[in-house]
């Protein structure tokens, strides 16, 4: 009797999967091929009593500094993301994507500085910079930023995206990811509508075979990983894109089911389609991105939601700082 192949395995063979968490514990029970992270992952997993000796390293590490204040603060908070990066990079085989300042959005200079200094430290710590995508928002600046990283070989994943206009913008500065997020997208058209979204007729998938096929048509090398899922339709819909970031929890709905799932996004398709290229102008893109009231609002949500973790982390470690701790 052959044995059922779980629809997590099955997906692998379409897509590359990775886990869209800061535990680690889940990263080596799924064996995906990367690992993201965002301030509230890593907010959430630095409370957990497992995690506290990364923590207890980072102020450690600075007991000797120099550094006094915010900007010592500043230090401790991202050797914290280095070493949770180190610590994901032991698990899997691909890369990890660790995210900026989310305060710093509309920032063009402060994002490429966070930037540098973050594959500074990686690279420091014997991590190749090839292992290692720096998150930045998909705002004008955070793009801009992000493309000047890109020139400089610090490769980024673009986060926060929720329209078309947004991803063309990254394909045009040669991105190396974005992460359109499908579930924020289908939150927004639910409560604005009512309807309880099932399969292909989801906005936030519709969004992102949008993004893929577009790409593909005009042959941009930008990779799209979709992001944010709500439940396992959205995922096993979007079987085929280049890459899906998934919860433990859903990973681990699709290792328990043995349904068969198919390619849905196909790179050869794309060229058939009918599609006229968007410009790519600083005022074509505020204006097209202020049209659409979703992306807009979800970016801002999304914005403040990060920069609020960062501030709750960024309290913990200097509470600790002031005990000694």
């Amino acid at each position: 009797m052959t044995t059922p192949v779980s629809q997590l395995d099955q997906l692998k063979q379409f897509t590359k999967v990775v886990a869209d968490t800061g535990d680690f514990d889940s990263m080596k029970a799924y064996q995906p091929q990367d690992a993201t992270t965002n301030p509230s992952l890593i907010l959430a997993a630095s409370q957990q009593e497992a995690y506290a000796p990364l923590v207890a390293k980072a102020i450690a590490d600075h007991r000797s500094s120099t550094l006094t204040g915010t900007a010592l603060t500043d230090s401790v908070l991202d050797q914290i993301l280095i070493l949770f990066g180190q610590e994901i990079l032991n698990i899997v085989p691909g890369r990890v994507s660790t995210e900026t300042d989310a305060r710093l959005s509309f920032d063009y200079n402060g994002s490429v500085a966070k930037g540098r200094a973050l594959i500074k430290r990686y690279e420091e710590e014997g991590i190749d910079r090839e292992r290692v995508l720096i998150k930045i928002a998909s705002t004008w600046e955070g793009i801009k930023a992000a493309e000047t990283l890109e020139k400089e070989g610090i490769h980024c994943n673009l986060t926060l995206l929720f329209s078309i206009v947004q991803a063309v913008a990254c394909a045009e500065a040669d991105i190396q990811l974005i992460s359109p997020f499908v579930g924020r997208i289908y939150d927004w058209y639910k409560k604005s509508t009512g309807t309880e979204y099932v399969g292909a007729d989801d906005p936030g998938v519709q969004s992102v075979q949008s993004i893929f096929h577009y790409y593909k048509k005009f042959g941009y090398k930008t990779e799209v990983m979709g992001a944010s899922f709500r439940n396992k339709g959205q995922i096993t819909e979007l079987a085929g894109c280049d890459l899906l970031t998934i919860s433990p929890g859903l990973l681990q709905e699709l290792q328990d089911a043995t349904e068969p799932i198919e390619k849905k996004l196909d790179a050869s398709q794309s060229a058939s389609l009918k599609w006229d290229r968007l410009p790519n102008d600083e005022n074509a893109f505020r204006f097209l991105l202020n049209e659409d009231a979703m992306a807009t609002e979800k970016t801002a949500e999304g914005i403040r939601k990060f920069a609020a973790d960062m501030v709750t982390l960024e309290t913990l470690v200097a509470e600790k700082l002031a005990k000694g701790s």
